[in-house]
């Protein structure tokens, strides 16, 4: 999927719901049950009350542990190369995969960049790595991270624009990522526009289930008659 086949009414019915739901949604469209195409390790919101993401992702891979092995100007030009690779007319969700051997010794997300992100018009970031700054990140620019840590040691970038694989995802330049405090799922190219359906038979199949749990008296029955009404729900 393009920028120019995201219409922004199409953006707004998925971020209208929760990643849990889009992952649902597209179970639905695919037929099956998946295992794959999703986060599957914990993540740390920095806004958990925020709402979801959605943006084509761009990509870089980080370090921390030790100084990079460029010289200052090459260090400095990659760190340029990646901020330059946010600069786009569709909506950016950054991705970054910490490489050392234990992710998370220093931060590369703070205070500042946050605030250059949001200020490149950058949706969101995910990162296998830490966060740090909580009370003093750009107000709205929600983070995904692995942990939270109060150093930024030697953090930098090491490649920008490669596959990446944060918390069991497996994530390429361009591919399509809805997120939020549960984790990230990718969005397979040429369904997005098929999810607004599929989500409302989602939640028209669940509503009968939750009506009878929510009220009183509920009972095993009640619930097996429930499911069957949901069965009905096409």
């Amino acid at each position: 999927m393009s920028h120019d086949d995201l219409t922004p009414e199409l953006a707004a019915a998925l971020i209208a719901v929760d990643t849990p739901t889009i992952c649902n949604a597209i179970e639905i469209v695919e037929g099956r049950r998946a295992t794959g195409g999703f986060t599957r390790r914990p993540v740390v919101a920095a806004f958990p009350a925020l709402p979801p993401i959605l943006g084509f992702a761009r990509t870089a891979t980080i370090r921390a542990a030790a100084p990079a092995l460029l010289p200052a100007a090459d260090a400095k030009a990659l760190r340029v190369a990646y901020y330059r690779q946010l600069e786009a007319a569709e909506p950016v969700v950054t991705v970054l995969e910490d490489t050392d051997d234990s992710p998370g010794v220093g931060a590369f997300w703070g205070e500042v960049n946050s605030a250059i992100h949001k200020g490149l018009g950058v949706q969101g970031g995910l990162t296998n790595g830490c966060i740090r700054d909580l009370d003093m990140l750009a107000p709205g620019f929600q983070l995904l991270a692995g942990s939270v840590t109060p150093s930024h040691a030697h953090v930098h970038v090491t490649a920008v624009g490669v596959p990446v694989t944060v918390f069991g995802l497996r994530i390429h330049p361009g591919d399509l990522l809805h997120a939020d405090k549960h984790g990230a799922a990718i969005i397979p190219p040429g369904m997005a526009k098929e999810l607004p359906k599929a989500i409302d038979l989602n939640q028209r199949q669940e509503a009968p289930i939750l009506k009878a749990a929510r009220a009183p008296g509920f009972t095993v029955d009640k619930l097996l008659a429930a499911w069957g009404e949901a069965a009905d729900v096409h």
